[in-house]
């Protein structure tokens, strides 16, 4: 008997029914839904996630607008919280064995805190197979489906899976609040499985729907039981996604931002007869990590271009804000023509507000001099950027300013060359490219493997396309500084 067969692994029930059962299609099925939304800013960390889990022609790309926030995020353990569809139990079961397998390979559970989670309050929360087996049903879905796209969005983490077999709101509140003491002080992410209204004609599902969606936006789960129990409201999982938001009062959870909403009606074109989906993230303050930190913890130190002194940067840093002046002022801005800064060299600028990403724009090659080039690329990064609003006066008070002057681009031939907290990755195959600044890599603390991973999800590709034999992979390096950076 091999070790695997020794391990307690749960099988996939719904592979090749409900998602792609073969690992590279798979992969590119999710890779393609990312490729198609744009990372939501949310002004913090996500610590929760609502998720449909239909067949993923049906809810995947609603799925997807979830999962895209956690591309650069790190978790060590996600909580998967799933309403059962096949058996019926009292209370909510946590997985006891070892994995959960999909085609994408196995999620390792975490069992020292599963076991804290179901040691909690047993009468309610117990350690155990039931809702999970495979056996004689079909098996699960709800949860299941949810792990891919973690697969492909985090890479590494570990799973404390857990089945609802009832949704009486003891049940809801008690798993609610074990989840929010077995989570406090962990680098955890609660994931709360669900679709809502089953089988009406879409301008009902849609009047059910939005009384579900207003209680989830107002972070309130007694709103959110009410309004189910009472019938205003219909959502299969609606219990798991009142756990989590109890359990994100405890978790320091600030609010429940709606990300999309859509009916099956959009897929199939029946609208007689629909189910809808919703995915929303609960969000937290964000805590900063150091870059210095990260830079001791073994990354590259960064490789600097040369010929930039402290009073180049500072001047750099001043005409980018002056140009945003100027464009609030509704003037042109003429940055001043400084010898020292006339090379031709690409650039980024990134705006961020409390430590959250407002624009970023840039040019990997310069087109004149690299003062032009910074006074355009801050305009756009304020303005440009089709992922947020353009900047307001109100928020440019509190903007942060950060530069990033690049070297030239270098083919990678072998993936050694790529030093992490030096390099930054272009990554290029058939019509799809993706670019990561070195400081990603860093601030978030990847490795190697995980930098490339993430520069192709970047590009829209499946995580692993870096090996493709027709694959182009670039490095770059950059001198990156802000005001903070200056100080003496």
């Amino acid at each position: 008997m091999t070790n695997d067969q020794k391990r307690d692994i749960r099988k996939p029930a719904v592979a090749g029914m409900f998602y792609p059962d073969n690992p590279v299609e798979l992969t590119k099925t999710i890779a393609e839904l990312f490729a198609r939304v744009e990372k939501e800013p949310l002004g913090g960390r996500p610590i929760g996630l609502i998720s449909p889990h239909a067949g993923y022609p049906y809810s995947g790309q609603t799925a997807a607008r979830a999962f895209k926030l956690l591309e650069g995020e790190t978790y060590d353990t996600v909580v998967v919280v799933s309403p059962s569809h096949t058996v019926f139990f009292t209370g909510a079961s946590v997985y006891p064995g070892d994995g959960y397998e999909t085609p994408l390979g196995v999620v390792e559970t975490d069992k020292e805190l599963s076991r804290k989670l179901a040691e909690i309050n047993p009468s309610a929360v117990r350690f155990s197979n039931m809702g999970h087996a495979t056996g004689t049903t079909r098996g699960e879905h709800a949860l299941e489906v949810i792990l891919p796209f973690l697969q492909v969005s985090l890479g590494r983490f570990k799973l404390v899976a857990v089945v609802m077999g009832d949704q009486e709101s003891d049940s809801v509140r008690a798993l609610g609040e074990a989840l929010g003491a077995a989570l406090k002080g962990t680098n955890s992410l609660i994931v709360a499985s669900t679709d809502l209204s089953h089988f009406h004609s879409e301008k009902k599902a849609r009047r059910l729907d939005t009384a579900v969606r207003e209680a989830i936006e107002a972070y309130d789960p007694e709103k959110l039981l009410d309004t189910l129990s009472s019938g205003r409201g219909e959502a299969c999982g609606g219990g798991p996604v009142a756990a989590m938001m109890i359990a994100g009062k405890r978790l320091g959870g600030k609010e429940v931002r709606f990300l999309d909403y859509t009916t099956s009606g959009a897929t199939t074109g029946d609208f007689e007869e629909v189910v809808g989906y919703l995915s929303a993230a609960l969000v937290a303050e964000r805590r900063a990590i150091k870059r210095d930190a990260t830079i001791g913890m073994g990354a590259a130190p960064p490789r600097r271009p040369e010929g930039l002194t402290i009073d180049d940067k500072k001047t750099l840093l001043e005409i980018a804000r002056n140009a945003i002046t100027a464009r609030f002022a509704g003037k042109k801005y003429e940055p001043p023509e400084v010898e020292t800064l006339a090379d031709d060299k690409g650039a980024f600028v990134t705006l961020s507000i409390g430590g959250d990403l407002r624009g970023c724009i840039g040019q990997m090659r310069g087109y004149g001099p690299l003062y032009q080039v910074i006074a355009d690329m801050a305009v756009a990064a304020a303005f440009e950027d089709p992922r947020f609003m353009p900047l307001t006066e109100e928020e440019f008070e509190s903007v942060d300013i950060e530069i990033s002057v690049l070297t030239p681009l270098e083919r990678v031939r072998s993936f050694d060359e790529i030093k992490v907290g030096r390099d930054g990755l272009i990554i290029k195959l058939e019509y799809h490219s993706g670019l990561l600044l070195p400081q990603v890599a860093s601030e978030h603390r990847w490795d190697r493997t995980t930098f490339l991973e993430q520069t192709c999800l970047k590009a829209g590709l499946p995580k692993n396309a870096y090996k493709d034999k027709f694959a182009e992979v670039y490095r770059f390096s950059a001198d990156v500084f802000d005001k903070n950076s200056l100080r003496e």
